[in-house]
C-alpha cells in the first residue's frame, strides 16, 4: 500500500475511556479511514467494569472486553485495554507510562480520542492522558518503566478530539466543533460495531434513562449531519497546540466528506 504524504505508517489509533465510546463517537470516521487503507487500532483506558447493575465487576469487564473485540474486528482492528477501573482513572505517572507505551507500540500517524470537554471525568482524563502521551512518546529520556518497552516514536502524531457526548460539556453547554465528517456511507458499519455492545442496553436504560441506544446514536449523528448539511455526521476538533502538527489530515484524506463550517 502506498504511503500518503505526511504519514509514515498509515495507522490510526482510536482511544476511548470505556468499551463502546469509540463506537458512539468516531466509528463512522474510522470506517471511512479503514476503507482508504489505514490500519485501525482501538483501545480503551478502562475495562467497563462499572457498566452493570447486576453483574460483578470482573464479570461485566470480561463481557465488555469480548464485545469490544467483536466490534473492533469489523474494521480488522485489534482491541487493547489499559486495564484501569471505570471511575478510578487518574492522571498520575503510572497511568501516563501506560498511555505513552500504547502510543509507542502502535506508532500511529493519527490519534483520535475524547473531547477534553465532556460530561464525565473518565472521558476528560482520557483526552488529557492521550494529549500527554502523544507529546511524550518521542522523548528518548522518557522511561515508561514497562516490561519490554517500545522505542520512542520519531514524531508527535496528529491528534483529534471526537465530539462530546450529546455535543455538550459538563455544564450542558455546546462544545466547539472544528469540522464534521460525512458518515452517510458508513453509518451501517458504525451501527454494526455499536450493536456488539449488547450488555450496555440494560445499563444505559437503568443508569441514564436511555433505551435503544443505537437509535440514540443515529439521532445524534443525524443532528450533527443536519448542521453539516448531510444526512449523518460525526464532529471533531483538532489539537493544534505547540508542538503538534497543524495540518488537518483528516480533511486532506477524506476530501469532500470533511465539512469545515
Amino acid at each position: 500500500m502506498k504511503r500518503r504524504s505526511g504519514f509514515r505508517n498509515n495507522v490510526v489509533l482510536a482511544v476511548g475511556a470505556h468499551p463502546d465510546d469509540v463506537e458512539f463517537l468516531m466509528a463512522g470516521t474510522l470506517a471511512l479511514l479503514h476503507k482508504k487503507g489505514f490500519r485501525i487500532f482501538i483501545a480503551t483506558a478502562c475495562t467497563g467494569n462499572m457498566g452493570s447493575m447486576m453483574l460483578r465487576s470482573q464479570e461485566i469487564a470480561s463481557i465488555r472486553f469480548r464485545e469490544a473485540e467483536k466490534s473492533a474486528r469489523i474494521l480488522s482492528a485489534p482491541y487493547m485495554c489499559l486495564g484501569e477501573s471505570d471511575l478510578h482513572l487518574v492522571f498520575d505517572n503510572k497511568t501516563r507510562f501506560k498511555t505513552v507505551e500504547l502510543v509507542r507500540r502502535i506508532d500511529p500517524d493519527i490519534v483520535i480520542t475524547h473531547s477534553p470537554e465532556d460530561y464525565m471525568m473518565d472521558h476528560q482524563l482520557t483526552a488529557d492522558l492521550m494529549w500527554d502521551a502523544c507529546f511524550n512518546a518521542p522523548i528518548p529520556n522518557y522511561v515508561t518503566n514497562q516490561a519490554n518497552p517500545a522505542k520512542p516514536t520519531r514524531r508527535i502524531p496528529f491528534l483529534f478530539y471526537a465530539d462530546a457526548m450529546g455535543g455538550r460539556n459538563r455544564f450542558g453547554e455546546r462544545v466547539r466543533v472544528d469540522f464534521y465528517v460525512d458518515i452517510g456511507s458508513s453509518i451501517k458499519v458504525k451501527e454494526r460495531m455499536l450493536a456488539q455492545h449488547k450488555s450496555q442496553r440494560e445499563w444505559l436504560r437503568a443508569q441514564h434513562g436511555i433505551d435503544e441506544y443505537i437509535l440514540q446514536m443515529r439521532r445524534w449523528a443525524r443532528e450533527r449531519g443536519s448542521e453539516a448539511g448531510r444526512k449523518y455526521a460525526e464532529a471533531f476538533r483538532q489539537h493544534r497546540g505547540h508542538p503538534f502538527p497543524e495540518e488537518n489530515v483528516l480533511a486532506s484524506t477524506l476530501g469532500s466528506l470533511c465539512i469545515i463550517p
